[in-house]
């Protein structure tokens, strides 16, 4: 318990709520199949046949098997959200597309609709939104690691300003040479073959293909979206933004940002550290950023980080760069429906530089009201998503 006095009723409610969600990622496609697989702990991992990895230390990936260009695959994760949101074609129309996709495929490798509304009209995001019927406003996220969960955030703050009743948050990321030669060179990819978060032996983490879409709402129009057919997945309690600028690709040891971050969610949302169920964690599985994300979240969490139940489901389908955060809250939001918690995947033993309560072997039984969902990112940027159940 927290040891606060209020109730929960007497908290201010949530604005914003999720309404509708797809992905398609290793596991294959559907949130079932993405929740199956972190609830088994069942890695996707598997030789790279994208393109020939014999140069590098490590030859395998998490990749969607049949997975085509990636404007096809977002306009399809689009389409899966609003239809999962029951929305029709009335209320697409001025719905705002926040598209967090920074390494999109050169527009020669676009369809020829999707080419020409690229070059006539201001990129990918716009020529989505054309296609997907949405005729309201388009941005486009290209801040790393968190360029997803930064969306989100947006979204919801545009939400909750009365700034739109709706907004679609689209994500894609595809595994591609140039990025795995990059964190080859930087030593960061995992020589084993495994994401092994917060353990000892880690050896790094493991690029992984991701597209994935959610469907916000106001929590004012809930009645509206079940007169429609649509439940409400989560409410988004909380949301926080923070950055350090402590090093380019390093984060602060202190875990400084991410402390802020986690902060400024649970205020936004009158929520106490004890009241913190789960964490899906960014647990990229590197040296570095393991022991300064354990010390952000207890910096934020105080005693309760060693007790609060922890896993990175980056163990099961990789780490997907820009489209990581979205596909993580997808996960998130899942569990808390299923009442089952994720398996960090991959521990061998305990570091003590990460002192934290990591969920092992089996899916950990439980019914948090709240969970958040981490992401960090070059640069010293941070990100925290406060899910609440519905």
């Amino acid at each position: 318990m927290s040891g606060r006095t209020e109730h929960f009723a007497d908290r201010p409610r949530p604005a914003v709520v999720v309404t509708g969600m797809s992905a398609a990622c290793a596991a294959g496609r559907g949130t079932g199949a993405l929740l199956a697989h972190a609830l088994a702990g069942r890695p996707g991992f598997a030789p790279l046949t994208r393109f020939d990895p014999a140069r590098y230390r490590t030859g395998v990936a998490a990749v969607l098997p049949d997975a085509g260009p990636l404007a096809d695959e977002l306009a399809g994760a689009i389409d899966q959200a609003c239809a999962d949101a029951r929305l029709p074609a009335a209320l697409r129309a001025g719905c705002p597309l926040l598209l967090a996709a920074h390494r999109v495929p050169h527009t020669s490798r676009l369809s020829a609709p999707d080419r020409r509304a690229a070059d006539a009209r201001g990129g990918l995001a716009r020529a989505l939104a054309d296609r997907t019927g949405l005729r309201g406003q388009v941005r486009t996220y290209v801040t790393a690691c968190v360029s997803a969960s930064t969306a989100v955030a947006d979204g919801a703050a545009m939400i909750a300003s009365g700034r739109a009743e709706r907004v679609v948050v689209a994500a894609g990321y595809l595994v591609t040479e140039d990025d795995f030669a990059l964190f080859d060179s930087g030593r960061a990819l995992a020589r084993d073959g495994r994401v092994r978060p917060f353990s000892a032996g880690r050896q790094g983490l493991l690029l992984g293909d991701a597209v994935a879409a959610v469907v916000l709402e106001s929590a004012a129009r809930t009645n509206t979206a079940a007169g429609r057919g649509a439940d409400v997945h989560a409410h988004l309690a909380g949301w926080g933004r923070a950055g350090d600028a402590h090093h380019v690709c390093r984060p602060h040891p202190r875990g400084t940002g991410l402390a802020r971050a986690v902060a400024a969610a649970l205020r936004r949302a009158a929520v106490v550290p004890a009241d913190i169920g789960y964490v899906n964690a960014h647990g990229s599985a590197t040296s570095w950023n393991d022991p300064a994300e354990a010390a952000g979240l207890h910096s934020a969490l105080g005693e309760h980080a060693a007790r609060v139940p922890i896993s990175s489901t980056k163990s099961v389908h990789g780490h997907a760069l820009d489209a990581s955060g979205l596909l993580e809250l997808v996960v998130t939001v899942q569990a808390l429906r299923a009442g089952q918690l994720p398996v960090n995947a991959g521990f061998l033993a305990p570091d003590p530089a990460c002192p934290l309560n990591v969920i092992l072997d089996e899916p950990l039984r439980a019914e948090p009201r709240y969970a958040l969902s981490v992401n960090t990112a070059f640069g010293g940027a941070n990100t925290a998503l406060l899910v609440e159940a519905a």
